[in-house]
C-alpha cells in the first residue's frame, strides 16, 4: 500500500482512529492546504476544513502534549482536559464568528451588466489596472460571473487567446480586448 493509499483510506476517519503517522500526514497536509482553502474555497469548505484541522490539532496535542508549544511552557501549563476541550471550543466559535460576519461584495465592474460571463470577466479583467488581475483574482471574478473552469480555461488556449499569464497575473489579450469591443457594440 502507498502513502497516498494510506493518506485516502485515513480521510475523514475519526482523527481518534488513525495511526501517528497517518495523524502527522493529515495534519501537514491539512495545513499546506489551508491558504488554498481560505482564499479559493467555498464556506462550506472552508468551515469542513476548519473542522477537520482542529480536530487533527487537537488529537495531536492529545497524543504528543510536549511536541508542541502548548506543551513545553511557552503558553503556560495547558491544563487539564477540559481546560483544553475549552480552549479548542472557543478557537471553533471564533471561526465560526468570522464566517457569520458578512462579507462585502467585489465591486461590480462600471460597465453595463451582460448575461455572457466571458464578457462579464473580460469587463473586469479590462477595467482593473494595466488590464490585469491577480490569478486568484481572476479565478474568484470567474465563480462570481458563473464562468466554470473549463471554459475559462479554454480563454488561455483557444485562437485568438483572450488572456494570458504573466507570472502570478492573468492579463487580458489585444483579442480579448477587441473581443469586448464587438460584445459592446452588439449590445
Amino acid at each position: 500500500m502507498t502513502d497516498h493509499d494510506i493518506a485516502q483510506e485515513a480521510l475523514g476517519r475519526p482523527v481518534r482512529e488513525l495511526r501517528d503517522e497517518e495523524l502527522e500526514q493529515q495534519g501537514k497536509a491539512v495545513h499546506d492546504t489551508r491558504n488554498w482553502v481560505f482564499l479559493n474555497g467555498t464556506s462550506e469548505q472552508f468551515a469542513t476544513h476548519t473542522a477537520r484541522m482542529l480536530e487533527l490539532e487537537q488529537e495531536y496535542l492529545r497524543r504528543h502534549p510536549k511536541r508542541t508549544w502548548q506543551g513545553t511552557g511557552g503558553a503556560g501549563d495547558p491544563g487539564s482536559d477540559i481546560d483544553v476541550l475549552r480552549a479548542a471550543l472557543r478557537g471553533i466559535v471564533a471561526q465560526i464568528e468570522v464566517l457569520l460576519v458578512p462579507q462585502p461584495r467585489v465591486a461590480e465592474s462600471s460597465s453595463e451588466p451582460t448575461s455572457d460571463p466571458v464578457v462579464a470577466l473580460l469587463e473586469r479583467i479590462a477595467s482593473s489596472a494595466n488590464g490585469r488581475l491577480h490569478k486568484l483574482e481572476v479565478h474568484q471574478a470567474a465563480r462570481e460571473v458563473g464562468l466554470d473552469r473549463t471554459a475559462l480555461a479554454r480563454l488561455y488556449t483557444r485562437e485568438p487567446r483572450l488572456l494570458a499569464t504573466e507570472q502570478s497575473d492573468r492579463v487580458i489579450t489585444d483579442a480579448g480586448l477587441a473581443h469586448l469591443t464587438r460584445a459592446r457594440g452588439a449590445a
